[in-house]
């Protein structure tokens, strides 16, 4: 279908793309010689269709970690806190950090603008504690209960979660407009519709693989309809809230949109 130099265009774009993703929402080193400079601002619009492609590799890290422990024969519990302990330290924490930012923000606040200060004050109050600690046990325990099914079935959830979370991440930056006229949702810019769709479409293709390998066609579809639903809740929360979006905001739709794919692949009974 393509000729040579066309794959080799082709190619280049991916691993572009898929490395400017993980340069910006990781903290892993990037390989690719066509990033771009260090502080350049993010064309989010460009790499969006890739964001589920850089998150089914973050979820691949967990799941060598997980299957780590599977060799040291560590029960499953063990195993899934390694895990997501791996994601958040390649993560660099970024999403847990925006979760507990919004959890504080939202509950602390009384006004838009208060909820907006509170949001990009670095401490983390009450609110962000209890939220950080709930999606810890909820990610950790989904995992662990994942594992009892089998290593494959809890490697390709943490897979397809990784995809279909950082596409919830997303669904806000499409739907809101920026909160706030500087910070990272106001850089990232208002992502089209056809933009979040690519995305999606991406997480189609993870999911249908992922589904004939290890977790079910329409286990692994349903769980993605579950973390899109949590991200969209998400959105609309943060449009009530502070009538917009800010980074802060989309890491809080990866985290929520984490749990629900995880947890969605439990539910009905153990994967097949």
């Amino acid at each position: 279908m393509f000729d040579a130099p066309a794959r080799s265009a082709l190619l280049a774009r991916v691993w572009r793309d898929v490395m400017e993703n993980l340069r910006f929402f990781s903290a892993l080193p990037t390989l690719s010689r066509g990033a771009e400079t260090p502080g350049a601002e993010l064309d989010l619009a460009r790499i969006a269709w890739a964001t589920p492609i850089a998150g089914a590799l973050i979820g691949a890290l967990g799941a060598l970690a997980l299957g780590l422990s599977v060799l040291l024969r560590l029960p499953p519990f063990l195993g899934a806190a390694f895990a997501v302990a791996t994601l958040a330290l390649a993560a660099g924490a970024l999403h847990e950090d925006g979760l507990a930012d919004v959890a504080d923000g939202f509950g602390g606040g009384q006004t838009r603008e208060s909820k907006l200060a509170i949001m990009r004050d670095s401490r983390i109050g009450a609110f962000g504690t209890v939220a950080l600690v709930l999606s810890l046990i909820l990610r950790v325990g989904a995992l662990a209960a994942l594992a009892r099914g089998g290593f494959a079935i809890a490697a390709a959830g943490l897979i397809l979660s990784g995809a279909a979370s950082r596409a919830g991440a997303l669904v806000p930056l499409a739907l809101l407009a920026p909160a706030r006229a500087e910070g990272a949702g106001a850089s990232a810019g208002r992502l089209e519709t056809t933009d979040l769709i690519a995305a999606g479409l991406a997480v189609a293709g993870v999911a249908f693989l992922l589904g004939l390998a290890a977790l079910g066609v329409t286990r692994a579809f349903f769980a993605c309809v579950l973390a899109a639903a949590a991200s969209l809740g998400m959105s609309a929360l943060a449009r009530r809230q502070i009538g917009g979006q800010t980074g802060d905001v989309a890491g809080a739709a990866q985290q929520v949109a984490e749990i629900a794919c995880l947890c969605g692949l439990l539910i009905g009974g153990r994967p097949p």
